[in-house]
């Protein structure tokens, strides 16, 4: 049966002779089938090597198929559970999904969806059987990825205040490389927006007739404030429908912060949130993402509160500008959210005055800054309110109010006042962002900062590695729409939970990984065929006590099927905090391995068997 549908899925493609490699691989694509082209061509090659043309037979063509689809370690375990060694009925896989996939809730109504969606021979589908095919085809799926198949949909509780969820967030977003002389793109816009990131950073400053989106003082290219936003309008729900946060870094003159607001305005009409939620000008909680569904919010500097913006809403008004003194001791970080707009002095001084080269204890500034009521009047839940200790924020800061930190700065509270900083996140959202001394735009490790409960740590989305490769990890949760769900403990403002001192917080879970092949690795640089001397490291990020790594033998020269059959066993005390990371790794000689892939998601979303 297996060979009559396999012949007659093929033959039209030979009905005019053999075919080439185009046309091997075209057969491939039509049949929904997923190959690498390095191993493709090597399977080919050495199948032409008993010809003298450059064209395989139907007979040639099944060996490349048998070769790139029917895994030997599919089909051992297949005939474990196969009577005849030719199909699966009905019972044997039940025995599979129980025994082997831990799916104790599996009946016969889902053995017979699995038959109906995977198997591709209508006669032995008919009979309610699965054969091999059926069977590499359902392994290949969604449904037997290491990502469980219930998280790749939105899941979580999407009506709890902002500040409970992780936000997928941005650093620098207009840049492709570094913050020194790399090229500002709207490309940095959409893919970040493509990737379900839900909190973007705009730099703004003066240009000539319209404000201008760039790094400051450095070399980067230019580019129209207003192209941004209309990237922004076509992309900003296409991953997800929850709230897009739009963190201004505003350098610009009251007549282009109009020009600013307006431009929000026209452009994303609807989509923009400038009034409260039901009308309700008493702010004393958050609202939750999915009250703030398909709106985008605008995080910048607010005059004056929410209840006056409205007013001079209903009123109308034009050109008016109100001037804000800000206290502020230099900082040792780049400055981000808390550089001032507009400063009352010549624009000499004004350079010199922002250099960060005195002690913080020397001195302090007092800065008069300028804001257009027009932009101010935009800010309602998300407005930037410069951080100056946890007391202070205790006493003084509203729950809509939000502080961006630096690293360094950051890093140093969670030191000296971890719980303090714990008990400050479960109230008000906090954006940490990556040092100003980056100049390459590398990032920093995020999961310090979740442990603590930063909702929004910011990374350079434009600078692969492993920062990103955990960001990445992390915001597949959910159905990867950019929010996360806290845990309970980093939630609540009376929690004691400290990353070093987990306490009753934890919950130990045992984890066992067997790694068992890899299939169609990336072949090694240095390899002029498709070979490679493959490792794989597991690795575990989350609180202090779970960090760990381990590492498999080395498979030599083989990157199509290599066999490892190496189990790993880990205790993860805060499982709910925890990634984690696939590593697999060239061994190109003892001292020197060769990046070739990873995966990296949360503990809690690996499925089992």
């Amino acid at each position: 049966r297996c060979h009559t549908w396999f012949w007659n899925l093929i033959q039209n493609d030979f009905k005019t002779g053999n075919i080439d490699f185009e046309g091997c691989m075209r057969l491939f694509e039509k049949m929904n089938l997923s190959f690498d082209e390095d191993h493709f061509k090597h399977i080919f090659k050495k199948t032409l090597d008993k010809h003298t043309e450059d064209v395989v037979s139907m007979d040639d063509f099944r060996a490349i198929y048998r070769a790139l689809v029917h895994r030997p370690e599919y089909e051992n375990l297949f005939k474990s559970y196969s009577t005849d060694g030719k199909i699966l009925p009905v019972g044997q896989l039940l025995k599979f999904l129980v025994k082997e996939q831990f799916q104790t809730e599996a009946d016969e109504t889902t053995v017979l969806e699995i038959i109906m969606k995977h198997e591709p021979i209508d006669e032995v589908r008919k009979k309610r059987q699965l054969s091999f095919e059926g069977f590499v085809r359902y392994m290949n799926s969604e449904e037997c990825s290491v990502f469980k198949f219930q998280h790749k949909a939105v899941y979580q509780d999407m009506t709890l205040p902002l500040c409970d969820y992780y936000i997928s967030s941005s650093h620098n977003t207009y840049l492709l490389s570094d913050q020194l002389m790399g090229p500002s793109h709207l490309w940095g816009y959409t893919s970040a927006l493509l990737k379900g990131c839900r909190c973007l950073e705009i730099d703004c400053w003066d240009g000539n007739n319209e404000p201008m989106v760039y790094h400051g003082h450095t070399l980067t290219s230019r580019i129209p404030f207003r192209s941004v936003i209309h990237v922004i309008d076509k992309y900003a729900f296409m991953s997800s429908a929850y709230p897009l946060i739009l963190s201004l870094e505003n350098h610009c003159s009251p007549k282009q912060q109009e020009a600013m607001a307006e431009c929000l305005k026209s452009v994303l009409g609807e989509k923009l949130l400038y009034l409260p939620v039901g009308g309700d000008t008493n702010i004393t909680r958050l609202p939750s993402p999915e009250a703030l569904r398909f709106k985008v919010l605008i995080k910048n500097k607010k005059v004056g509160t929410v209840e006056e913006s409205l007013l001079r809403v209903e009123d109308g008004y034009h050109g008016e500008v109100e001037e804000m003194s800000e206290s502020d001791a230099p900082s040792d970080e780049d400055s981000e959210d808390t550089t001032p707009l507009r400063l009352t002095r010549t624009p000499s001084k004004r350079r010199r005055g922002s250099q960060l080269s005195t002690p913080p204890h020397k001195r302090t500034k007092v800065k008069r800054v300028q804001i257009a009521l027009a932009l101010s009047d935009l800010v309602i839940y998300t407005k930037s309110q410069k951080f100056v200790s946890f007391d202070h924020s205790l006493m003084h800061q509203q729950c809509h109010e939000n502080n961006s930190i630096g690293e360094v700065a950051a890093r140093k509270l969670a030191r000296t006042s971890v719980k303090e900083f714990i008990s400050h996140t479960t109230r008000f959202i906090t954006r940490i962002y990556p040092k100003g001394s980056r100049m390459s735009s590398s990032n920093y490790n995020p999961q310090d900062f979740w442990n603590i409960g930063c909702q929004m740590v910011a990374l350079n989305f434009q600078t692969r590695g492993l920062p990103m490769e955990l960001q990445d990890g992390k915001f597949l949760d959910n159905g990867a729409c950019g929010y996360v769900l806290k845990p309970e403990f980093l939630r609540d403002s009376n929690s004691s939970f400290t990353p070093r001192n987990v306490g009753g917080y934890g919950k130990p879970m045992s984890l066992t990984i067997r790694l068992i092949s890899g299939h169609q690795l990336p072949p090694s640089s240095m390899s002029k065929t498709n070979k490679a001397d493959p490792l794989v490291n597991i690795e575990i990020y989350g609180v202090p006590e779970d960090q760990t790594r381990k590492k498999s033998s080395v498979v030599r020269s083989n990157a199509l099927s290599p066999k490892w059959n190496e189990t790993f066993n880990f205790t993860i005390q805060v499982p709910e905090l925890a990634l984690i990371r696939f590593c697999v790794e060239d061994e190109v000689s003892l001292v020197n391995r060769e990046f070739l892939g990873q995966y990296t998601l949360p503990v809690l979303c690996l499925n089992t068997g």
